[in-house]
């Protein structure tokens, strides 16, 4: 345990327990001051069906690729002016790609062996996607909301991207991120903030914060998002969608920026899908593993009844009370889950995990010993800390080309998570048994239920707080598990929540065969206003 970090931890903690009253009438005054805070409702029925019942349709012929992707191009142009989370848009092209699908469906004729045999082939034919703007879209923007990079555009898609369009999507956008992904706030001096499809007052978080806004609002289908920090997860929860992080190394992260070659990135950085439906992920992931996807057994029937269920409501003893608290709401959840699943006749036990006693040094520390990845401000040398704290003060005045949570984190790295670096290794070492320990925990067999965050999202300005508590994402990425957010409804303030489905590295079947089952139970995603079918 490192004191400083401890200090800066439990300083933040009581901060925001003094701040609460004043963040809680501020979120009223706020709300009076919005004259419309909902988004437009739901109009068209095909947005509430998933990937599976839509290939169906568009084999069968009962739906043109056309009409598909014009649905959703107008449900974008309904939500994006009040979501601002598309940095680029490239609906023409996308339609022209639907009409060619189109052609290639008319040209079977009929023929069930050849639509068998072409939709075997290309698994997403014809199905409008989004992708974040850090997965690289072959002629798109690819300034990751950094003013430095405004000019820069990609000539090639990224790995995973690549993979998506062979398999027949189209993409139609590229959606926002935080500057560099380097915060769980889609906000930037280049694209301006995001804002939450339940409440535009809150962040959509980060740093998928575009993709989780636009899947919340019913405004993708699917999309490409990527987690090295919680990245899919945080923004899942905070729009009340499904997102999955593989396990570490298994999807590719070429193409991706930011990036590095340093062998502990390959692993801690992962791509992987956010979407309203959980019966979705298993044939996204699949794509997305391209090469590695045997490794992960999807097509391995999961009995339910045969998973032991773990479960945990925050961190451990003295750790978890000098983290924030979890909120209620989320702990009632993970209890109303755990009760389902025992009258299911699982087997359900509450964790120990003695091992995370350290988990924000465990989790930090991971991201403080890369090498080679970019920081905003580049260069080397003790001056640059300095120059970064002068950036820093000169952004909360609003006088820098940065954001603040982006020189935070570039601090963070440069300071070595703010603990001696030799203590470092010491660390890496600690997360490895860790690893060893919680692998032996859930086997082959079993999954953990655990909070995502502390906290559903937060007001507009207020993320830096929230922050401190990034070791629940975090650490999965540096111990290389997969996870799945699983959302579970809606606060009283009318903010979505849930938790995390956690297995053991190349389980992932079992954190998606427990998401489909906890949809089934509990709803799954809720739309942010009241559905109105027009047709």
């Amino acid at each position: 345990m490192e004191l400083f970090v401890r200090f800066l931890l439990i300083t933040v903690k009581f901060a925001v327990l003094l701040l609460h009253p004043f963040q809680y009438l501020t979120r009223i005054w706020a709300r009076s001051q919005l004259k419309e805070n909902k988004l437009p409702a739901i109009g068209n029925r095909l947005i509430t069906y998933n990937l599976l019942e839509l290939r169906n349709r568009l084999r069968a012929r009962q739906l043109t690729s056309v009409e598909l992707v014009t649905v959703y191009i107008e449900r974008i142009k309904e939500v994006n002016p009040k979501l601002n989370a598309i940095v680029e848009e490239r609906f023409e092209s996308a339609l022209r790609e639907a009409a060619d699908v189109d052609r290639l469906i008319a040209n079977a004729n009929g023929n069930l062996k050849n639509l068998r045999n072409l939709f075997e082939k290309q698994p997403l034919l014809g199905l409008p996607m989004t992708v974040k703007e850090s997965c690289a879209l072959a002629g798109m923007s690819f300034a990751v909301g950094s003013l430095a990079r405004r000019q820069l555009r990609t000539t090639t898609d990224g790995a995973v991207v690549a993979r998506m369009r062979h398999a027949g999507a189209i993409p139609l956008l590229v959606s926002a991120t935080p500057e560099y992904c380097y915060s769980i706030d889609a906000d930037t001096l280049l694209n301006g903030r995001s804002v939450n499809p339940y409440d535009f007052g809150c962040t959509p978080g980060g740093s998928s914060g575009g993709e989780g806004a636009l899947n919340g609002a019913g405004a993708s289908l699917f999309g490409i998002g990527s987690d090295i920090a919680g990245s899919i997860r945080i923004p899942s929860l905070f729009c009340g969608v499904f997102g999955h992080k593989p396990t570490g190394g298994v999807v590719t992260v070429a193409g991706h920026f930011p990036y590095s070659s340093d062998e502990e990135f390959q692993e801690y950085l992962v791509l992987g899908p956010i979407t309203r439906f959980a019966t979705d992920l298993t044939p996204l992931l699949e794509i997305m593993a391209g090469e590695f996807a045997d490794q992960l057994r999807l097509h391995e029937p999961v009995e339910l009844r045969h998973i032991n269920v773990h479960y945990a409501l925050s961190f451990p003893g003295l750790n978890g009370f000098m983290h924030q608290s979890v909120d209620w709401d989320i702990q009632d959840v993970i209890l109303q889950a755990v009760d389902h699943l025992e009258k299911l006749g699982l087997q359900v036990q509450q964790a120990k995990l003695p091992g995370f006693r350290n988990s924000l040094e465990i989790s930090l520390s991971g991201i403080a010993r890369l090498t080679n990845m970019q920081f905003i401000l580049e260069g080397k040398g003790k001056g640059l800390v300095w120059k970064s704290l002068g950036q820093l003060l000169r952004s909360l005045c609003g006088k820098s080309r940065y954001t603040t949570n982006a020189i935070i984190f570039d601090l963070m790295r440069r300071l070595n998570a703010f603990m001696p670096a030799q203590r470092l290794d010491t660390y890496r070492r600690e997360g490895q048994a860790v690893a060893e320990e919680l692998t032996r925990l859930l086997g082959e067999n079993g999954v953990m239920l655990f909070p995502t965050m502390h906290a559903p999202a937060s007001r507009h300005g207020w993320t830096s707080l929230q922050l401190w508590g990034v070791d629940y994402t975090l650490i999965f990425n540096v111990l290389g598990f997969p996870v799945t957010h699983v959302p579970m409804g809606l606060n009283d303030l009318g903010l979505p929540i849930g938790f995390s489905v956690v297995a053991a590295p190349f389980q992932d079947r079992l954190c998606l065969r427990m998401a489909v089952e906890l949809e089934r139970a509990f709803g799954g995603w809720l739309p942010p206003t009241p559905v109105q079918f027009v047709n």
